[in-house]
């Protein structure tokens, strides 16, 4: 080969290197990560890796706690005053087939109508006519706790029948045990049902109750216990007694000459001014029901025990434990009338015939037939059709 050649080859090698060195150090230099200003997008590296934004989805709605509630009547677990009318064995007057229904709910109410006291002077005069005080042992709490209660109304019109002594000593024998009382003046019960706070006011028709003809004042108290809680549930005692006494009139009732308020404008009131659930007692008859502004108002449950001191004749006899679901913003959800019959001893029954369905559902068409719900032959108590829920 001639030098021409070995020259041009020597050239040829001199150009490759030129392109190819660079491009081996470029390669080095990247895995050796001497350029450090050049991000390694390699999978591994996975904070370094640009992310698309998630698109756009509708949150899912939060779930919202449901509270079951069971509530009954009128209580009066017989009286000592002024003659002996207890039962030898107290455990008689919940017999268990009735203990079995009151369980199951979050909270169980009632209407305690009597004293847990041995005070010995009652403050009423119950030689006159149609005059009664009651009185039971304070050991009785014991037995009301046993059968579940939570939550018992004190504001009616025995709950001083024995002067505030008797008062203040049922107050303490239902914290004793666990049951909070709910009815004392000028005062709101504060509850956790759970996890959700849940406010209690009680509401009668005399001086030493919240009363149920004020009702601005009982506005601010449902008002103040919105503030402090997520649901507030009202106890009215209220109304005419008696088997006359079953509709829920737009008026004020009077009844041995007394004024015992509007039922209808005071229990709406309330719900104007934040209740999300009213319980209705005193009349010793089962009451209509309707929703308003989503809201169940219960007008009465009726007796539920009177062992030798009420009448059970006609409606008297009839009774029920009101059971609803409400959710985390008071709305009523649904519920149910489980029906009870009192014997002529005053103990409540399960009524399997449905007595007390029939009852109330026929007197919920004829006072509220506008009311957005049908209370359905088994008792269960639904929203109907275009009501908002």
């Amino acid at each position: 080969m001639n030098k021409s050649y070995y020259q041009r080859y020597f050239a040829n090698m001199v150009g490759i290197s030129i392109v190819i060195l660079p491009i081996v150090g470029l390669v080095f230099a990247l895995n050796q990560g001497l350029f450090a200003n050049i991000p390694n997008q390699s999978p591994s590296n996975q904070d370094s890796i640009e992310t698309q934004p998630e698109p756009d989805l509708p949150k899912p709605e939060k779930i919202k706690t449901t509270i079951s509630i069971k509530a009954v009547g009128d209580i009066v677990a017989g009286t000592n005053f002024p003659d002996y009318r207890l039962p030898k064995n107290p455990d008689i007057l919940f017999p268990q087939a009735v203990r079995q229904k009151l369980q199951g709910a979050d909270v169980l109410f009632g209407n305690y109508e009597s004293t847990l006291t041995n005070h010995p002077h009652s403050s009423k005069n119950v030689g006159r006519g149609m005059v009664f005080a009651f009185r039971s042992p304070p050991s009785y709490s014991k037995l009301f706790a046993q059968v579940g209660f939570h939550v018992m109304s004190v504001a009616n019109n025995h709950s001083f029948d024995f002067g505030l002594k008797g008062f203040q000593d049922t107050v303490a024998s239902l914290k004793s045990v666990g049951i909070a009382p709910v009815g004392e003046k000028n005062q709101i019960t504060y509850t956790q049902v759970k996890g959700v706070p849940v406010a209690w006011i009680g509401f009668c028709f005399y001086e030493y109750c919240n009363t149920v003809q004020n009702i601005s004042a009982g506005q601010k108290l449902v008002q103040t216990a919105k503030q402090n809680a997520d649901i507030v549930i009202v106890s009215m005692h209220v109304g005419a007694e008696g088997n006359n006494a079953l509709r829920v009139k737009n008026q004020t009732e009077m009844f041995y000459g007394e004024n015992r308020g509007n039922s209808r404008q005071f229990a709406r009131a309330m719900v104007d001014a934040g209740a999300d659930l009213v319980l209705g007692h005193g009349p010793h008859v089962p009451r209509a029901m309707e929703v308003y502004k989503n809201k169940l108002i219960a007008y009465s449950l009726g007796n539920f025990l009177g062992y030798r001191t009420f009448s059970t004749t006609g409606a008297k006899g009839k009774s029920l434990i009101l059971e609803a679901k409400i959710n985390q913003d008071g709305d009523f959800v649904e519920g149910r009338i489980i029906p009870i019959q009192l014997n002529r001893q005053g103990i409540p029954l399960v009524d399997n015939s449905g007595q007390t369905i029939s009852l109330v559902r026929n007197l919920t068409k004829t006072d509220f037939p506008q009311t957005p719900i049908v209370i359905q032959q088994k008792g269960e108590i639904r929203l109907t059709r275009g009501s908002g829920r």
